[in-house]
């Protein structure tokens, strides 16, 4: 993952952003496009994340990765709301995709290539840490029901929609202030954090399964986004900063086997067991996720 590879990878991201207009009208055409930009974003992300924690540092990582969440949040406060027709959404993310483009053009100044050759080392075992992987790969396991069902869940058992979407807010709001004041916290053992935020995801999804009609048990359960995310996210990138020399590389896969594989069969098993019972998978998935790294 060099700079023309991300170079590359950026403006096929537009192609295919443009390529939507053509595609939106048959499922195969739109999903083959989406796959094809969901590869570019996993070639960008990870580029970006190590050039941020290179640069800033821990102490100003989280306050970096913030702004992403506030994105998200303007989304769906505020423009989801005027999204009337398909392509009105189409428009705003071909727009916001181009500025993504230029930024990160801006951004290659402060990638300056290191004279070692730890970057150009095609050296990389997964079995070296595999419990680390493991864990990785359960932990975003435990978010299929969440991010895929949730808003159909609590729904089904008596919240408004527009109540769910000021949930679905309010979780990254605490992941927006966790992200700006965790600095202090990354001075204690990064394994540590990991095992903290997975215990508090267990507890999360088991508030799910037993309050899911109970919106104050469901509030406090969208706070510990904070951790189960927020902090979780930022620990997880330092931890591989610091495990891998081709630091680039250990990003990509982080993203393909915890986002990608892990977040995929999630999705899935979350459609199959889908029901009263889904946050208990998601729990059983985090508590698996929570054995391995004692196993580090």
């Amino acid at each position: 993952l060099n700079q023309n590879v991300f170079k590359n990878a950026l403006f096929l991201s537009v192609l295919t952003s443009s390529m939507f207009y053509i595609t939106i009208d048959n499922f195969y055409a739109f999903m083959i496009n989406n796959a094809i930009l969901g590869a570019c974003l996993s070639l960008i992300l990870p580029y970006l994340e190590v050039t941020a924690l290179k640069n800033l540092g821990k102490d100003k990582y989280g306050k970096s990765r913030l702004y992403g969440s506030i994105g998200f949040m303007l989304i769906s406060l505020i423009l989801a709301k005027f999204l009337s027709e398909p392509k009105i959404a189409l428009h705003y993310y071909l727009a916001t995709n181009v500025l993504t483009v230029i930024f990160a053009l801006l951004l290659l100044k402060y990638d300056v290539p290191s004279k070692k050759k730890e970057e150009q080392s095609e050296t990389f075992s997964f079995f070296k840490y595999w419990p680390f992987w493991v864990s990785l790969f359960f932990m975003q396991m435990s978010f299929g029901g969440f991010y895929n069902f949730f808003t159909i869940y609590e729904t089904q058992n008596g919240i408004s929609l527009e109540m769910t979407s000021y949930l679905w807010s309010f979780g990254v709001v605490c992941e927006i202030l966790m992200l700006y004041y965790q600095a202090p916290l990354f001075k204690n053992n990064l394994l540590s954090i990991l095992k903290i935020c997975v215990s508090i995801t267990i507890f999360r999804w088991l508030l799910l399964y037993l309050y899911p009609d109970s919106l104050s048990m469901t509030f406090f359960s969208q706070s510990l986004h904070a951790f189960s995310f927020g902090l979780y996210h930022s620990a997880v990138i330092m931890f591989l900063y610091t495990l891998y020399e081709n630091k680039k590389l250990a990003q990509q896969f982080m993203y393909g086997v915890a986002y990608g594989l892990g977040g995929f069969i999630g999705a899935l098993v979350a459609g199959y067991v889908y029901g009263e019972y889904l946050f208990i998978f998601s729990a059983i998935f985090a508590l698996i996720s929570l054995i391995s790294l004692f196993l580090i």
